[in-house]
């Protein structure tokens, strides 16, 4: 490739632009430095079984910061980069590993929350305000709707999202990108209820679930035969269901399989080869009955404090807890990847973290 004066002031121009927009519309940046110490006491390991799964030798390292609430990672193998929303901020922004540079993949992404990469390596979206849709990024840049309604009603808010091995796409559609103005618009419902649906090879939307209370992360067991969804409700705990996947895409054999501590929260989550689920967890922000006087004010503080609790829990496919992975915010949403899959990026408040690990994702 030739390079001119002109090209390269073009290319300095648009990176100086790129470089401006995450600036002039991102959050605060926030300083992070890793543990020196090997192995990473962020690695908490609450079962042995989970020693197989760290690696020594690896820690925390914070990949990007300066968002508003950092959503939907998304890895690109063939391109070795990672994807993911900044909500609030109305983007979704680029991970390149090779170059170690963050950059704004698309601007006014309609407020897009949860992400994927379908079978043949195309982005899939959940575009959870404004146009509440589901759209797919052709390899030539063209946007193609997959879906915005449901029996003629607009969806809800589309919030998370995974592709099946058969090309079906499964996500979630609570209430969170219309319930207000920080991510999204405020907005009324169409749907009486919030659903899990699945867009089937040939296009056609189905609600596989109507009885769950704003389901979010979602994910399938290695096999495919088992699917978890998030069911994100104020009281009792949020929860991890469980459900037995048929051949024509039915869910039924409804189980509980993890509930929350009374004071944290799960998010978005990914399943290993093994079945293990690596879920986001953080404060469910529920307030202590009782205040505590500070400086003659009566405050009401949470009843867990979010430095105990942000990071990434791992449970097995029993739903036993194997570990925690501390880390300074709040994980919203996580992902495998990296050259052998075992790099995890956990999209987290403000940052994007990544820690190598001796798992690898299922997907």
């Amino acid at each position: 490739m030739n390079f001119t004066r002109r090209s390269l002031m073009a290319g300095a121009g648009a990176a100086a632009a790129s470089a401006l927009l995450a600036r002039t519309a991102g959050a605060q940046s926030f300083p992070f430095t890793p543990n020196q110490r090997y192995p990473d006491p962020a690695v908490q390991i609450l079962d042995p079984s989970f020693g197989k799964y760290r690696l020594y030798s690896s820690t925390v390292e914070q990949v990007a910061t300066g968002m508003r609430w950092a959503e939907g990672p998304a890895y690109f193998p063939e391109g070795g980069y990672l994807l993911f929303s900044d909500i609030p901020n109305n983007r979704i922004m680029k991970f390149d590993e090779k170059t170690g540079q963050t950059s704004v993949f698309r601007a006014n992404a309609n407020y897009a929350n949860g992400n994927a990469r379908d079978r043949q390596g195309r982005l899939v979206t959940c575009e959870h305000s404004v146009t509440r849709r589901i759209t797919r990024t052709e390899k030539d840049g063209k946007i193609t709707v997959l879906a915005d309604k449901f029996e003629g009603k607009r969806l809800n808010a589309p919030n998370d999202i995974v592709v099946k091995s058969d090309d079906s796409i499964w996500f979630t559609d609570p209430l969170f990108g219309i319930n207000g103005e920080w991510e999204g618009n405020k907005e009324k419902s169409e749907q009486a209820t919030t659903n899990v649906y699945r867009i089937a090879k040939d296009g056609k939307i189905s609600a596989v679930l109507t009885d769950l209370v704003n389901p979010n992360g979602l994910a399938f067991s290695p096999d495919e035969k088992k699917l978890y969804i998030v069911e994100w409700k104020g009281t009792p705990n949020r929860s991890i269901w469980s459900y037995n996947v048929g051949d024509d895409g039915s869910l039924s054999g409804k189980t509980k399989l993890i509930d929350a501590a009374d004071q944290a929260s799960l998010d978005g989550f990914r399943v290993d080869r093994d079945g293990n689920l690596w879920c986001g967890w953080g404060s469910n922000g529920a307030l202590q009955s009782e205040p505590t006087d500070i400086g003659g004010r009566r405050v009401f503080q949470l009843r867990g404090k979010s430095e105990d609790l942000d990071g990434v829990m791992v449970f097995n496919a029993d739903g036993k807890p194997l570990a925690f992975i501390k880390l300074p915010e709040r994980c919203a949403n996580l992902c495998f990847g990296g050259p052998k899959n075992n790099r995890l990026y956990m999209a987290s408040s403000h940052s994007v973290y990544a820690l190598y690990v001796e798992a690898h994702g299922a997907v």
